[in-house]
């Protein structure tokens, strides 16, 4: 088993501003009664909290924006997962007036350190009861003119929300932010990837395709959620080229999805190929992460046959050297199928946050793609000042590597909120981004920022579009690209360690031996790429990020590839043979060769003796037809002499690789017998020949003596003769 790792992390994840109370069934136990009035329930709420609990959720409308002369408006969400109504009860909300200091006391508030916070209760609101499985929300209103809102200078401010339950004082914690009215705009750039999950295989299959981009497929609703948005996009380029690669057969759905991920303003820039994991490439000695090497093997010739054209312009005829079949098949390049669209940037790497220490960075940061620098996305943990809690603005540099650091608590809260489908939950998760957010941006001095909305893949088109335009349309923050925040100033940051990963690092080692097996292996092919080509795109999205979710699969994922080049390797080798007798002196030996590959394989049978009584042909070349097994005939000649000789036979390639396991064959060597039966067939000829000699003489004497006797007798008397009148 080789887990993959998981990313250190500052602290727990949590849903924005919410505390969820861990209740008992027996805990929540209310009368009989409590159904019998009881409003239709909600729909169950949306992610599902863990069986036998309930959930207080606090939301600030409007992202938690209280500007001045605004009321604030908050909604009250009880979930029940239960076997039992939840009691009625009375949610009391509270205000402090006096301002969090820093994005770290907000961290505490937001994580139930109440030590040295304030707040006074401005609101009150009923909570109904909560049948079992299902949630309500409620809501309360503190007016503008309200003396809790009267005078309260540009800050974030705590705000919560209680009720009691049998089980003691339930506790829901936020923020509200109230902008300055003449602040100063700093840029943000928001990463938003375009990823899909974890595959074993290449690239996606065309049904995969046509299931993701039809109408509320999952690539479908991250372009929906991106349309019309500044949001710069992490492209997995494996997705575009799974389009291609099927030419006209592609699912009209697919290529209608790309031409719109093409036609899309957004800057962007290309993930590694499969969303591949950089980190432990680095790690395992790589001087530079791993690319595809070639897709042709995905590609049929007749989804590539150009169409003809109905009304062909008249053209001079060509010389011999210059005819082109038009039925051939044009394939495109590799660079061509893995294109991202326009205004993408190149060398830009992801690694999961917290995975990239000083050295990955460092290795990264000397890659240089068309005479362009890199740039390592890091998330603002992986920073000394930003795991003291200091805002970290984007543009850095870390030695000779230059990086983009993104925001670690924005971040983890707007990732939170894409997620989540009902809007008071999601809101919730908005107002902590909004209020790390002011600080971020009060704390830049005017450097631009940047910010991720995570690699989550479960979320619809409505909560990525919400989750982008909250972050971009925050108070003191205007959009910025990623070439703005690669062109702006840059700030010297320092690279706090992070923890190794020896067993993805080891993974990844074993995959590339295993690859340069099979390489090795492919060159008994006239395009080695047909074996490489998918080797290669296979091992990339085995590395996929979206693997570390689940250890168990991504071993299984990790032992079903390596069963698969055994297999390769496998698949061509010679056919045993039996002991073989040798009567003859010039003869053809035949051996077999079996090649389960759907190519044609070049190949050399060496044939060696272990003793001098057989002169052998050494190399046989031969093409053995794709699905079959081929006859190779071996000329041999046997020396003087009779006995037993052991012939080694191995099968090489062109290259002079050894494929499959090396064979031996015992020959009987009686070579003799056939001088002998020459011999002896020629005195019996001879015999024969001459027995028929004296037979004829025998018979010719036989018949002159004959003749002369029958001269020698006297003529018979002949009768007389009747005379007739």
């Amino acid at each position: 088993m080789i887990p993959p790792g998981r990313p250190a992390r500052r602290r727990a994840p949590r849903a924005a501003a919410v505390v969820v109370a861990i209740l008992t069934a027996l805990a929540v136990l209310a009368p009989g009664g409590a159904f019998a009035d009881t409003p239709t329930p909600s729909p169950t709420p949306t992610p599902p909290i863990p069986a036998g609990t309930t959930a207080f959720t606090l939301t600030p409308i409007s992202n938690g924006i209280v500007r001045s002369g605004e009321p604030l408006v908050v909604s009250l969400t009880l979930q029940n997962e239960t076997l039992s109504p939840t009691a009625p009860a009375t949610a009391t909300l509270s205000l402090g007036r006096r301002a969090l200091a820093d994005r770290t006391a907000l961290t505490a508030w937001l994580d139930g350190e109440e030590a040295g916070v304030t707040t006074e209760p401005v609101a009150t609101a009923p909570l109904e009861s909560v049948p079992a499985g299902s949630s309500r929300v409620a809501a309360a209103r503190v007016e503008a003119t309200d003396a809790a809102l009267r005078g309260l200078a540009p800050g974030v401010y705590p705000l919560r929300a209680t009720y009691a339950a049998p089980s003691g004082t339930v506790t829901s914690t936020s923020a509200i932010i109230v902008p300055p009215t003449d602040g100063d705009e700093v840029g943000i750039g928001v990463l938003v990837p375009i990823t899909v999950g974890p595959l074993g295989a290449g690239l996606l299959s065309a049904e995969e395709l046509g299931t993701l981009t039809e109408p509320g497929g999952a690539l479908t609703a991250q372009l929906d959620g991106v349309e019309g948005t500044t949001a710069i996009l992490a492209v997995d380029p494996a997705i575009p080229a799974a389009i291609r690669v099927l030419g006209t057969a592609a699912p009209v759905t697919a290529t209608e999805w790309l031409e719109r991920l093409d036609a899309l303003p957004n800057s962007r820039f290309a993930l590694q190929f499969g969303d591949a994991d950089v980190v432990p490439q680095i790690e395992s000695g790589l001087a530079r992460p791993l690319a595809p090497t070639s897709l042709r093997a995905y590609m049929d010739p007749a989804d590539f046959v150009p169409e003809a054209d109905p009304t062909p312009e008249p053209t001079p005829t060509p010389t011999p050297t210059e005819v082109v079949d038009p039925a051939a098949p044009v394939y495109p390049t590799l660079g061509e199928l893995l294109d991202i669209g326009t205004g993408s940037r190149a060398a830009v790497y992801w690694p999961v946050a917290g995975t990239a220490g000083p050295a990955v960075v460092e290795g990264l940061g000397e890659i240089r793609i068309d005479d362009q620098a890199s740039l390592t996305l890091i998330s603002s943990d992986s920073t000394t000042a930003g795991r003291a809690g200091q805002t970290v603005p984007a543009h850095g540099r870390a030695g000779e590597a230059e990086v983009l650091v993104y925001d670690a608590d924005v971040s983890d809260a707007l990732a939170t909120a894409s997620g989540l489908e009902e809007p008071p939950l999601r809101g919730a998760a908005l107002a902590e981004a909004t209020a790390y957010l002011a600080f971020a941006a009060a704390e830049t001095d005017g450097a631009p920022l940047l910010v991720s909305l995570g690699r989550d893949l479960d979320r619809s088109r409505v909560a990525i579009g919400a989750t982008i335009g909250a972050a971009t349309t925050a108070p003191d923050v205007t959009p910025f690209t990623l070439g703005g925040l690669a062109n702006s100033a840059v700030r010297e940051v320092e690279i706090e360690d992070a923890p190794e990963e020896p067993e993805r690092a080891a993974a990844a080692s074993a995959l590339l031996e295993e690859e340069g097996e099979l390489a090795r292996f492919a060159t008994i092919l006239d395009d080695t790429s047909l074996i490489t080509g998918p080797q290669r795109a296979e091992i990339l999205q085995l590395l996929g990020i979206g693997w570390l979710a689940d250890d168990a699969a991504w071993t299984e994922a990790i032992d079903e590839h390596r069963a698969a080049t055994v297999t390769t390797l496998d698949s061509v080798g010679l056919v045993p043979t039996s002991a073989i007798n040798l009567f003859g002196s010039n003869v053809g030996l035949r051996f077999w060769v079996r090649n389960d590959l759907p190519y044609p394989v070049n190949l050399v049978l060496y044939v060696t003796p272990d003793n001098l009584r057989l002169n052998v042909q050494r190399a046989n070349p031969l093409v053995a037809p794709a699905g079959s097994n081929s006859r190779v005939e071996v000329p041999v000649q046997a020396r003087v002499g009779n006995g037993e000789v052991t012939l080694d036979l191995q099968l090489r390639s062109r290259a002079s690789v050894a494929i499959g396991d090396p064979e031996s064959v015992e020959v009987n060597v009686r070579a003799e017998w056939e001088s002998f039966g020459l011999a002896a067939l020629g005195v019996v000829v001879g015999g024969l020949l001459l027995l028929g000699v004296v037979r004829t003489v025998l018979k010719l004497r036989a018949r002159r003596r004959g003749a002369d006797a029958t001269a020698e007798e006297p003529a018979a008397e002949q009768p007389p003769s009747e005379e007739t009148s």
